[in-house]
């Protein structure tokens, strides 16, 4: 259905062309759209038209037409005036309402199929049929990009859509109110940097229009159009594992997870019985500040104790009072690699553990 916002604008500019006053009804005579109070007035005479078998007409001065969606009368068109001019104009503006429907129609039915297909509700037959019956390809390299707005209020969505407006071969939706999905075809043979720049692309068009805190995640390539779902599934993943491990990047990719994936996917009791084992009653992130700084800088060297010493500031052997001081009361030496795995590992789980705390308060 097309809206009635787009009707307005659609009427308004035909009689700027035409300078033919129009009014579109539907079948009960409600004004939808219009350039002219007078028209709007012919309600009884527009219900009259919708019953009668004509499909145009001179009625009291005007000229009514009818506009069909597959058969179904879904429009009444009124042109102001009589004469061949007014019926040609008239003709003209149902001509173009009737392509409208036929356009919006045919994206109404793209996005409910993208729709069906994200979330995994299509038989494979299905997919295949619709697709080839919607002129979709079914054998392109495609992405699932994943928006999350800093504005919830925003009109994201709307603003993504006519960003990739342009491509046939691109589609908007959303299967949620709080994300906007992107189903991107690429192009470049480099689809990472052509992902990249989109990902970009689409924070920027958003910080442009006053809304920041913005997030893109996005999944793998899939090269078969019954694959979408899956890096659909991959870039919500994305997203959420983002928010924890990767909370200062605007931008991440189900690739760059590591074994962040693998810690979002362990239940919460497990994850505390990880922690209980390995440091008693302690917690990880209890530390005071200058440890937990000295431990994160530890790891950024890859274990280096001399470049960390230097980045911190501090003498080598003040380093080492402080990482013994740390096994003593952990039992863990960060400078066994081994040790060091566990240590990081449970930073990233309890990290996880208060991500989930608060999600689920």
């Amino acid at each position: 259905m097309i809206s009635n916002q787009v009707l307005q604008s659609t009427v308004e500019g035909l009689r700027a062309i035409t300078r033919t006053e129009l009014c579109v009804m539907d079948v009960d005579g409600k004004t939808i759209a219009s350039t002219s109070e007078e028209l709007e007035r012919c309600t009884p005479t527009a219900r009259a038209f919708a019953d009668s078998p004509a499909d145009s007409q001179e009625v009291q001065g005007n000229q009514f037409f009818k506009i069909y969606d597959e058969q179904q009368l879904e429009y009444i068109l009124i042109a102001g005036g009589s004469g061949e001019n007014v019926y040609m104009f008239g003709k003209m503006a149902a001509f173009q309402i009737q392509n409208l429907l036929v356009a919006y129609k045919e994206r109404f039915d793209k996005d409910n199929f993208i729709k069906n297909l994200l979330l995994d509700n299509l038989l494979l037959v299905d997919i295949y049929s619709r697709a080839k019956k919607l002129h979709i390809p079914s054998d392109a390299d495609r992405v699932v990009l994943i928006v999350e707005s800093g504005n919830r209020d925003s009109n994201t969505l709307e603003l993504v859509r006519s960003a990739f407006t342009g491509s046939a071969h691109d589609f908007v939706t959303a299967v949620d109110e709080n994300t906007v999905i992107l189903v991107k075809e690429l192009q470049d043979s480099d689809e990472n940097q052509e992902i990249e720049k989109t990902a970009a692309y689409i924070i920027e068009c958003l910080e442009r229009e006053g809304i920041r805190g913005n997030r893109v995640s996005y999944g793998t390539v899939v090269r078969e159009i019954k694959e979408v779902s899956r890096s659909y599934k991959e870039a919500k993943m994305a997203l959420d594992v983002g928010k924890i491990f990767f909370d200062e990047r605007a931008i991440i990719a189900y690739s760059e997870l590591g074994i962040g994936r693998l810690i979002y996917q362990l239940p919460i009791p497990l994850c505390k019985m990880f922690i209980r084992e390995i440091f008693g009653g302690k917690s990880p992130d209890e530390f005071d500040e200058e440890t937990l700084m000295t431990i994160s800088k530890f790891f950024e060297n890859s274990l280096n104790v001399s470049e960390t010493s230097r980045q911190l500031f501090i003498h080598r052997n003040t380093l080492v009072y402080r990482l013994d001081k740390l096994q003593k009361s952990t039992g863990l030496d960060l400078r066994v690699f081994e040790d060091a795995i566990t240590f990081k590992i449970a930073l990233m789980v309890v990290k996880y553990m208060r991500y989930m705390e608060t999600y689920e308060y």
